[in-house]
């Protein structure tokens, strides 16, 4: 089905409690101000009375309102916000740099501010996120066949333990227990969401998770034991072709992934994730739906949680699984990628 707004009611109270799981997809329309926001918006808020909901901008146009200049509902969050837009060109600019909370204040920004805005909008703090940025250097480095010595300095670390231990925290092993010739191979992806780690083998994609999820290590750790069989860094067949069905989704071309799979789960949670890929782009579904789907219609809450180790996203999309009355749920990558995901697919939705 359709994303279905629920009743005014509830979405009033959204409103007043700022509910960022409707944010982008649901608008509030004022009366007395003829002006339209997010739910989110921080605002004075309306009478609900003088309230009227919509599921698109274009709809709360037609309806004769125009944009609110607080909450820029026209806008992503991330460019409507000049703190997060400042900063992310910032580090755009420098990305070795070792950016710490003195940096942030030395641009006039108050840092509990900007841990809070970047954590609202993408799950993680701009210091975890410049942490990431550089770690991705030193991963490409080893990619390439270089050196521990020369991945640490490519990415920023005077300290080899302190890159040890980052690289540790992303991919859950020091980059010295890496396998040159492993049956498991990781490589980064880039996408409009946030880098990816992919894990392949000559054959099949068995990983794919955004790399500041936090149960990365534990997942990784999982795979390994699984396949009884080390990792290394680098690319197979499998990962160019996911990194190019991706750039493809993601630039509107195309939603069509025919990457092989290797599925790591009991019969249940195997059913359970087949089943979402037959979801089609643009569609949601209700963890209940997906129950009487797979013909358990008892079983929500095991629904649930086989689609919370869903260990290939997008590919397999948990993210189109939404809450019964519309709402987003949890999601590993973080809500705010859901949201964008779904929007996303809603244009596939015209084909």
């Amino acid at each position: 089905m359709l994303f279905q707004l629920p009743n005014d009611d509830q979405l009033y109270q959204a409103l007043l409690d700022r509910n960022p799981s409707y944010d982008g997809r649901a608008y509030v329309g004022v009366s007395s101000t003829h002006i339209f926001c997010r739910l989110t918006c921080t605002a004075r808020k309306p009478k609900r009375e003088n309230c009227s909901f919509y599921s698109e901008v274009s709809v709360a146009i037609a309806a004769g309102f125009r944009p609110c200049k607080r909450c820029k509902p026209l806008a992503p969050e991330a460019n409507g916000d000049p703190t997060i837009q400042a900063l992310t060109n910032a580090l755009e600019a420098k990305p070795a740099h070792r950016w710490c909370e003195d940096d942030i204040t030395n641009m006039g920004f108050d840092p509990s501010t900007v841990r809070r805005a970047f954590k609202r909008q993408f799950g993680i703090t701009f210091l975890e996120m410049a942490r990431l940025s550089r770690i991705r250097d030193g991963f490409t480095t080893l990619a390439g066949g270089g050196k521990v010595i020369e991945a640490q300095l490519d990415a920023g670390y005077a300290s080899p333990s302190a890159f040890r231990a980052a690289f540790a925290k992303l991919l859950g092993l020091p980059p010295g227990k890496l396998v040159k010739d492993a049956l498991l191979k990781a490589d980064w992806i880039d996408t409009p969401l946030g880098a990816m780690i992919a894990i392949c083998d000559n054959n099949a994609l068995h990983l794919l998770e955004f790399g500041d999820r936090k149960a990365l290590p534990t997942e990784l750790k999982k795979l390994v034991k699984t396949v009884k069989g080390n990792i290394g860094i680098g690319r197979f067949a499998p990962t160019d072709q996911v990194d190019e069905e991706l750039k493809q989704f993601f630039a509107g071309k195309s939603d069509q992934f025919t990457v092989p799979l290797a599925l790591h789960g009991s019969v249940f949670t195997k059913n359970v994730w087949n089943n979402l890929r037959t979801i089609p782009t643009g569609h949601t579904k209700s963890y209940s739906e997906l129950a009487n789907d797979i013909g358990r219609p008892t079983a929500t809450r095991a629904v649930a949680r086989a689609n919370g180790a869903n260990q290939i996203a997008i590919l397999i999309p948990c993210h189109r699984v939404i809450g019964a009355d519309g709402s987003l749920t949890g999601y590993g990558g973080g809500l705010w990628r859901k949201q964008k995901l779904i929007e996303l697919e809603r244009q596939y939705l015209v084909r």
